[in-house]
């Protein structure tokens, strides 16, 4: 079973259509209700020189928060589900949290790890690739070269 974070990390960086694209192969259609938002605000991002220094305020993002909940069971044992995304999309976030509800159902786990995680990982992998083969095309390599006296 995939990790919920690397989930959501996976969902929240797919582009939306190709999110709902792959959602709808899947077929699942549960009914839900929105139990916050979507609502769009802003965080406080926050960095550290050197990835090891005191934190400082770096200044803030947009992102757009949903918690959805499913309501074909009893309201104390439906699975709530929540989404993030950075940026002004509440499809997105109530997208996002849909399918976090839904992967909490043993029965939805491995078509949803299967059918919609896993295929839009291995294409986020190979678009990282792709502009990493881009850069390195790009590379200028200096070197020194020592006067003769």
């Amino acid at each position: 079973m995939m990790e919920p974070q690397r989930r959501q990390r996976i969902l929240a960086l797919t582009p939306r259509e190709r999110l709902i694209e792959h959602w709808q192969r899947l077929d699942i259609r549960p009914d839900y209700r929105c139990v916050r938002g979507p609502e769009v605000g802003m965080a406080m991002v926050r960095g550290r020189m050197g990835g090891t220094g005191s934190a400082f305020n770096l200044g803030e993002m947009t992102l757009t928060r949903a918690s959805v909940q499913l309501t074909d069971e009893a309201a104390a044992e439906a699975p709530l589900g929540h989404g993030w995304v950075k940026g002004r999309d509440p499809r997105h976030a109530e997208l996002m949290a849909l399918v976090d509800a839904c992967a909490q159902r043993r029965c939805w786990q491995a078509a949803i790890e299967e059918g919609l995680v896993a295929p839009l990982a291995r294409a986020l992998d190979a678009e990282r690739a792709e502009a990493a083969r881009r850069a390195a095309a790009t590379r200028v390599d200096f070197f020194t070269m020592v006067r003769g006296e």
